[in-house]
């Protein structure tokens, strides 16, 4: 874990001194510096210091490169294509898929299927039938509905125009 570089570039970026920051805290210049090149290992009460003073929340210093933020630009989508549908696949951590979907009138995702895990979708635009066991719905624009995704669903666009809908699968298979 490199928590000490962290702690120098979010200080860096802040244009904080090692001084500046040892005058506050009440570390030595030394040991601050010994912290930034990973020579030692800070308590949690010395990385809470560290953190309040550089007005970061603690978790975040214990963060490791992989879980920090994930950015996928519009032009690195990978985009696939289902029955006619357009999916958009945006993001995926930890067991979460974010999918921006478009449904040209009358498509549908086919028959009825069941997989693991729980789906939300919000209508961003146009009509759609939603079906999952007995339950069924019409859901408009800014419309959302969500469920378990292991009892068999589909939805089909019933409008006259397309529709589009982010969808959020989670599941603990990844």
């Amino acid at each position: 874990m490199e928590i000490g570089s962290k702690i120098r570039d979010i200080r860096k970026r802040k244009k904080i001194t090692i001084a500046q920051m040892s005058e506050q805290i009440g570390l030595s210049k030394g040991f601050i510096s010994n912290i930034e090149n990973d020579n030692t290992s800070p308590s949690l009460n010395t990385l809470q210091a560290i953190a309040n003073f550089l007005d970061v929340p603690l978790p975040y210093l214990l963060l490791e490169k992989k879980q920090h933020m994930k950015v996928v630009r519009k032009s690195e989508r990978v985009t696939t294509t289902f029955n006619g549908i357009k999916i958009e696949h945006l993001t995926t951590q930890s067991g979460l898929r974010m999918m921006y979907v478009e449904l040209p009138t009358g498509a549908s995702t086919g028959e009825a299927i069941a997989h693991e895990g729980e789906e939300s979708h919000v209508v961003l635009k146009g009509t759609v039938l939603a079906e999952q066991g007995e339950d069924s719905v019409i859901a408009k624009e800014g419309d959302s509905f969500s469920w378990n995704a292991s009892v068999p669903h589909f939805v089909k666009n019933i409008g006259e125009d397309e529709a589009v809908l982010l969808i959020a699968v989670y599941s603990e298979d990844k």
